[in-house]
């Protein structure tokens, strides 16, 4: 519908949400979050959804907190802070085990630019702008920034950006790894990446990579080594392989079942 602050549209496996506020270059409000956390859990639990793609609608991603709220004073704010569970949107897409994927066309500033931190993989549109401005708004690095950029980009790079709170272009962003890709129009090469794993990668493959690179992080590379090999040897029997290689032999596109089957299977 119209007024939906979230659109949400399915493409063979793929679930495609769209900020839908314009008007306000997808500002963000308190009910736009809370909408869009749901809609994320709603994608997650549904197991026709393997891949889920985040963009805006019309000429931005997503400008950030809305300046008529901004203006209100910290009252209208807490919102933002208190008044939303930021775990279930900010934090939670790093431990789903559905891939998900943005696509940024316009302006990602603010908390737009972190909300776009939160994806596993972006595309960015020729036209995309990365834009922190905290710094220069007397803000701080907002729904754990500090956390998310400098494991996507170089820590030093990550730093000078976000203190520095200047805007990084779409080429920028490419050379530092922000972004898989540049081109007329991110939202379709977004598409591209996400229905091409929908059609060709073992869901539980998928979860299990997220659950590692969650992991690895605070791991020492032998704990890490050791929970690889777990994880292969529970692998070795899931009914995936089979249906790959058998799909392979065959010519034709695995049907791989969704979820991780128990340890025991």
């Amino acid at each position: 519908m119209a007024d939906d602050l979230v659109l949400r549209s399915d493409v063979i496996g793929v679930r495609v949400l769209t900020l839908n506020r314009p008007h306000r270059l997808n500002a963000m409000t308190p009910d736009l979050l809370e909408d869009l956390a749901n809609a994320v859990a709603d994608a997650e639990a549904d197991p026709d959804v393997r891949v889920i793609v985040l963009t805006g609608a019309g000429k931005g991603f997503c400008s950030g907190a809305d300046v008529d709220l901004l203006a209100q004073g910290p009252e209208s704010l807490d919102g933002f802070s208190s008044g939303f569970d930021a775990g279930r949107l900010f934090a939670v897409t790093q431990t789903m085990a559905t891939p998900v994927v943005v696509a940024v066309n316009g302006a990602a500033v603010g908390a737009g630019f972190v909300l776009s931190l939160i994806a596993d993989v972006r595309f960015a549109s020729r036209s995309a702008v990365f834009w922190s401005a905290f710094s220069r708004l007397g803000l701080t690095a907002e729904y754990a920034a500090a956390w998310l950029l400098p494991r996507i980009i170089a820590p030093g790079s990550a730093r000078e950006i976000l203190l520095s709170g200047r805007a990084v272009m779409a080429e920028e962003a490419q050379t530092l790894g922000l972004v898989s890709g540049v081109s007329d129009d991110g939202l379709d090469l977004a598409m591209q990446w996400a229905q091409d794993v929908a059609a060709h990668c073992s869901p539980a493959s998928l979860a299990a990579m997220k659950s590692q690179f969650v992991h690895a992080g605070s791991h020492t590379l032998e704990e890490h080594l050791h929970e690889s090999l777990a994880w292969m040897g529970r692998s070795f029997r899931w009914p995936d392989l089979s249906i790959a290689l058998q799909a392979r032999e065959d010519q034709k596109p695995p049907v791989f079942p969704a979820g991780i089957p128990p340890a025991s299977g």
